[in-house]
């Protein structure tokens, strides 16, 4: 996906999701990160997988180079942080330590995905049920910092929890036949609802271990993704239909897990992100968010 159309992802999304103002403290004490290339920001570079980004041209734009952000600049989660107030990028958990954590930590691994065999043939990732194992371990750490688990769960409660996952289950399973058996085994519907309830499970996890205000991102138009066009569009330029209507599925799924959510759970909040008509916004209107095609470059999806 093109570096360009990342970062409209990251305004529109952010807007979508806060009050788009710059605060003189942060909204929320920390910012807890789960997702895959989108806002991986380094937790891939020192792993044996071929899903990293800490080479150029990745990082042209950004200060120091590549980070292992794949894009050439900032990403979704950056300018979020940056509107919620924190004075620093959220660490990746492969360097976070110390009081850091404090703060937020991402756990975001490119080529991830909500099943665990997702994105195998391109080596190391962590899944998402990884990713939460990671946060799990942060909350062991700052148990202790705080003293106690009250604390701790007091502390958690005000922090924010953002989810991207399900891209890479399509890219880099379902849509991946030479790889992957699942689209013989399961019709789209039945993929979509699956993947839906390995995704609860998380959640649920994730709110058992403090959690309290989540933002969920529906998956995007993959189908018109640089590596859905080269592998099926019969063009290379036309969007592959099949792909985002599966897409859709599955994030009419996730919507009404929210809503679900949002009526059984009294002590928490959940936020659908409509990413799929973010996308389609920026085709139908692109002049209205300005020249995102500058110092881009098209990079694969994972």
């Amino acid at each position: 996906m093109g570096g360009g159309i990342k970062n409209f992802l990251a305004v529109a999304a952010a807007a979508m999701m806060l009050v788009a103002v710059v605060v003189a403290e942060p909204i929320a004490p920390c910012y807890f990160i789960f997702g895959d290339s989108l806002v991986d920001n380094g937790n891939n570079n020192n792993i044996n997988s071929l899903a990293k980004a800490n080479y150029l041209p990745y990082g042209i734009d950004f200060p120091g180079g590549p980070s292992g952000r794949f894009s050439n600049g900032k990403t979704t989660v950056d300018v979020i942080t940056e509107l919620m107030g924190f004075d620093d990028y959220i660490p990746p958990y492969s360097s976070a330590s110390g009081q850091e954590i404090m703060g937020g930590v991402n756990y975001a691994s490119a080529a991830a995905g909500i099943r665990e065999e997702t994105g195998q043939q391109l080596g190391g990732r962590i899944s998402f049920a990884g990713q939460v194992n990671n946060y799990k371990n942060t909350v062991s750490q700052m148990v202790e910092i705080l003293g106690d688990e009250n604390s701790a769960a007091n502390y958690l409660s005000k922090c924010i929890y953002s989810i991207g996952m399900g891209s890479n289950d399509y890219l880099n399973n379902y849509f991946m036949p030479l790889y992957y058996s699942s689209s013989r085994r399961f019709t789209p519907e039945q993929y979509a609802q699956i993947l839906i309830q390995e995704y609860e499970q998380q959640i649920r996890t994730l709110h058992d271990l403090g959690a309290r205000k989540f933002v969920l991102f529906g998956v995007g138009q993959i189908g018109c993704s640089p590596n859905a066009l080269a592998q099926n569009s019969p063009d290379g330029k036309t969007c592959v239909a099949r792909i985002n209507s599966a897409n859709q599925i599955f994030n009419n799924n996730l919507r009404a897990l929210v809503d679900n959510f949002n009526n059984n759970f009294n002590d928490a909040r959940f936020i659908y992100i409509n990413t799929y008509d973010i996308f389609q916004d920026l085709i139908d209107n692109p002049t209205r968010y300005g020249n995102y095609s500058t110092h881009t470059f098209s990079i694969n999806f994972f």
